[in-house]
């Protein structure tokens, strides 16, 4: 996994912390620390995490190597 992959794949499970803040508590941890969820900075997080995701929509479609090679030495 690439360090690009791994990066995003951090900013989506702190993402994906901050939805579970907002859903289970009504707290959203991103805009308390960048100044409300109008402000320019908060807004750019929103906007880097939502591109991460999108960006990781590809490794789902990546065929993992090990799988791979597990099922050519089981077919030989």
């Amino acid at each position: 996994m690439s360090g690009l992959q791994k990066t995003c794949l951090v900013l989506l499970i702190i993402g994906g912390i901050n939805w579970g803040l907002l859903g289970f508590f009504r707290f959203d941890l991103v805009a308390t620390l960048f100044g409300g969820s109008g402000s320019a900075l908060s807004r750019l997080i929103y906007g880097i995490i939502g591109i991460c995701a999108l960006y990781c929509l590809t490794i789902l479609f990546v065929p993992n190597e090990g799988v791979e090679r597990e099922r050519e030495t089981q077919t030989r």
